[in-house]
């Protein structure tokens, strides 16, 4: 079992079927990105991104994922941070860490849910959370129109 030190984003539309470790695979498509546990389990880990999940920066050439991840459903409980590519390993916490950072989620699930409507299956989808120095990625990313 080796762990990951570094990751390599690919941006993607669909996941492959065979995960590669070292690639984070971003789909702005499906606002996820998909990568392999970095502790060497295997386990394929999967961050969705929105307002009350995770949000993903890109500086054109590095990405970053806040917050971080922990994998607590895994047998491995790797617990880590993915900014400008690296992974900074950070401790492992207890049960009761765990469940205080789950009732957190919810809570801020719930909160969102009421701001934006019944947080129903009918609501359409958060846009993806993706920064560049300030701006979204798909306002860095529109052709500009040239002149002639």
């Amino acid at each position: 079992m080796t762990r990951t030190a570094a990751l390599t984003p690919e941006f993607i539309e669909l996941a492959p079927s065979q995960l590669q470790d070292g690639i984070l695979y971003v789909s702005m498509r499906y606002s996820t990105v998909i990568h392999r546990c970095c502790c060497g389990c295997g386990q394929k880990v999967v961050t969705p991104l929105s307002p009350t999940d995770w949000q993903l920066f890109f500086d054109g050439d590095s990405v970053s994922l806040t917050p971080s991840i922990g994998n607590w459903s895994f047998k491995c409980q790797s617990h880590y941070w993915i900014k400008k590519n690296q992974v900074h390993w950070a401790p492992r916490w207890t049960r009761k860490q765990i469940e205080a950072g789950r009732a957190k989620d919810r809570a801020a699930k719930a909160r969102q849910g009421a701001v934006h409507g019944s947080g129903g299956t009918t609501d359409p989808p958060p846009a993806p959370v993706l920064k560049k120095k300030g701006k979204s990625l798909l306002s860095w990313l529109k052709p500009r129109n040239s002149q002639g």
